[in-house]
């Protein structure tokens, strides 16, 4: 009978420090110093790349480039898709809004201007949000490491 009790006091104790250690790690986790999109993965970009060509570059050039004069607001008072390489400004911007704006679309009032209107759809219907990651990683890996360096750096202060 004392092994019965042994046994069930082993489990239970084994049942604490698995659950101890599913806190833990998901508190370190939620304070690392990661990105949430990792660019140096090498599975990530490569895939990235694909998703990008597919969904992405019709739009912000393939190679990363932009439409022309992406500065400049067209007669309808939109402004043209901006590049992503280093010469754009996807690099100032946190992870988590990158990732938003490419799920959610770019939303007047919250990433842009109130009444802004955008020809930036959210894409959260047609790509996963491991996609939305992977295309966003293989961006990230182009840009050169001061510009990795610097968005890493806006990430982790806007956790």
């Amino acid at each position: 009978m004392n092994h019965a009790v042994s046994g069930a006091s082993e489990s239970k104790f084994r049942e604490v420090c698995f659950l101890l250690g599913a806190i833990a790690w998901a508190t370190w986790q939620g304070s690392t110093s990661t990105p949430l999109i990792d660019a140096n993965d090498a599975r990530q970009p490569a895939k990235g790349r694909r998703v990008y060509a597919q969904y992405c570059a019709s739009c912000h050039g393939a190679n990363l480039e932009g439409q022309p004069a992406w500065r400049v607001r067209r007669a309808d008072g939109r402004l043209p898709a901006p590049p992503h390489d280093a010469s754009g400004h996807t690099w100032h911007h946190p992870d988590e809004v990158l990732i938003e704006i490419v799920s959610n679309g770019l939303q007047a009032g919250r990433y842009a201007p109130p009444g802004y209107s955008s020809d930036m759809p959210g894409v959260a219907n047609i790509l996963t949000e491991e996609d939305v990651r992977a295309s966003l990683a293989y961006i990230k890996s182009t840009w050169p490491e001061a510009q990795r360096a610097h968005q890493s750096r806006v990430t982790l202060s806007a956790k």
